[in-house]
């Protein structure tokens, strides 16, 4: 019998269920991945906007961890919303410590609905401590923009945005978000569009593309993108075939959307 893979989500509590820790639960458990977690904050949230947030101690989120790691032998990790400096810091020294590998950063910056959930010294502490770790990390078009100091109006700026980030340290790059340059290209509403996402891995990158599906319902694909990833990876995957499969997971998880409440649905994670 093969070994049962285990994946850890050290993420936000979203109440409503469409993004955070329960969005990552689900998708591991999709992958047939068993499924752990540590919560960094609990928000308040639902599919209309986030309306703020009790966050833990570095303390506390160690103390949900350790029982984990001395129980477990977890084969990937992913990180979302990190809110505190002290916190980013005590995840660090854990995956240091614990030797941790596989481990996806989704630097969670700011929510859909407009939400700051770090200030600039967490995001300064994200950088320093987590990014050299990360065996990938998996901005969108924003968080890219607030990472690099750069204004991303292109593919160009996306290629430079990637280079700030691989030399403050982190390997590999997933910048989400390409689909917003279509119209740039000279796409007119006829013809069809993509989502594209830009793919740096070392000295190489690539497009990888998706049926772009125009929809108010995207609550939590960011969240899943990188738990799809995760979840692959911890099957041994290697990270460009974790990303297309993790891809074509969020595309059909969009399409087979529930379409509930009455802000951004949450997407169809089966």
């Amino acid at each position: 019998m093969s070994e049962q893979k285990i994946a850890l989500t050290i993420a936000g509590l979203d109440p409503s269920g469409g993004a955070g820790i329960i969005a990552d639960i689900k998708t591991f458990s999709a992958f047939g991945c068993f499924a752990t977690s540590a919560v960094t904050s609990i928000t308040f949230q639902n599919t209309q906007g986030v309306y703020g947030a009790v966050h833990q101690t570095a303390e506390d989120v160690r103390k949900q961890i350790e029982p984990i790691l001395h129980d477990y032998r977890v084969s990937a990790v992913k990180t979302g919303m990190l809110p505190t400096d002290e916190v980013i810091s005590e995840v660090a020294d854990i995956v240091k410590g614990g030797r941790l590998r596989n481990l996806v950063v989704d630097p969670v910056v700011r929510s859909t609905s407009g939400f700051d959930l770090i200030d600039d010294d967490a995001l300064r502490s994200l950088i320093d401590s987590l990014f050299p770790l990360a065996d990938l990390i998996t901005p969108n078009i924003p968080e890219a923009e607030r990472i690099s100091g750069l204004k991303i109006e292109n593919e160009e700026g996306v290629y430079q945005a990637a280079k700030i980030m691989r030399d403050l340290g982190a390997r590999n790059v997933l910048i989400k978000g390409g689909h917003s340059f279509e119209k740039e290209k000279g796409a007119t509403a006829a013809e069809p569009r993509y989502a594209r996402d830009f793919l740096f891995i070392e000295d190489s990158s690539t497009i990888i593309t998706a049926d772009f599906i125009e929809t108010t319902a995207t609550h939590g694909t960011g969240c899943t993108l990188a738990a799809a990833i995760t979840a692959n990876l911890a099957l041994e995957n290697d990270i460009a075939s974790s990303v297309r499969i993790a891809k074509e997971f969020v595309t059909e998880a969009i399409r087979n959307a529930p379409h509930i409440g009455k802000g951004h649905s949450p997407i169809g994670i089966k």
